[in-house]
């Protein structure tokens, strides 16, 4: 399937350059929408800015990690995103009252499939990190420099151990969280997503 670049995916290369001058102009843009929606639905204008912050920074490593392509507006895509983000927050609050106010801004039904395809980036990410937690020290250690440095060699020299003992280790320790995500009752759930 060839998606179509949106004109607005500028927002998106912005983040991944960390372009100051198009990043104001996207809050500028689009950041009153998200205040007063969550304003309007039990909020106030830190915790938008905790949505805003918390969205950008789920865009931008999905944008990195999965080269994401937007191929709709950005102001409908991101505001159902803080939406969803902000009602997720009020269920954890355990804030029953909600006013749900609509805003004008409104996405294709071919378009929210970008939005849910964040959010399960952002779960799996979640997921993936909390079992990383999991892992003994040593096994942390040595996929974290498996993450940051490609050859296998030079993370070998890195923590001082033999090629062989890296490799194998390697091995252990992915298979051993690909368990630990795989037994969980969260990958259970995001494979029925």
């Amino acid at each position: 399937m060839n998606k179509k670049l949106h004109a607005d995916h500028i927002y998106i290369e912005a983040l991944l350059k960390n372009d100051s001058r198009v990043l104001s102009k996207l809050y500028e843009k689009f950041s009153h929408k998200i205040v007063a929606y969550v304003r309007k639905n039990n909020g106030n204008a830190d915790d938008a800015q905790d949505i805003i912050q918390e969205t950008l920074v789920t865009i931008y490593h999905q944008a990195k990690e999965k080269n994401f392509i937007l191929t709709c507006p950005f102001d409908a895509y991101f505001y159902l995103l803080c939406k969803r983000r902000w009602l997720n927050e009020l269920k954890k609050r355990g804030t029953n009252r909600v006013t749900i106010i609509e805003d004008e801004a409104s996405i294709k039904d071919e378009h929210k499939q970008e939005v849910e395809e964040t959010e399960l980036f952002e779960q799996q990410s979640l997921l993936f990190e909390s079992k990383f937690k999991e892992l003994g020290v040593k096994c942390q250690e040595l996929l974290k420099a498996t993450f940051k440095i490609k050859s296998m060699e030079e993370v070998a020299e890195f923590l001082g151990v033999t090629y062989g003992y890296a490799r194998k280790k390697k091995s252990q320790c992915m298979g051993k969280l690909t368990q630990l995500v795989k037994n969980s009752n969260e990958f259970q759930s995001l494979k029925d997503f």
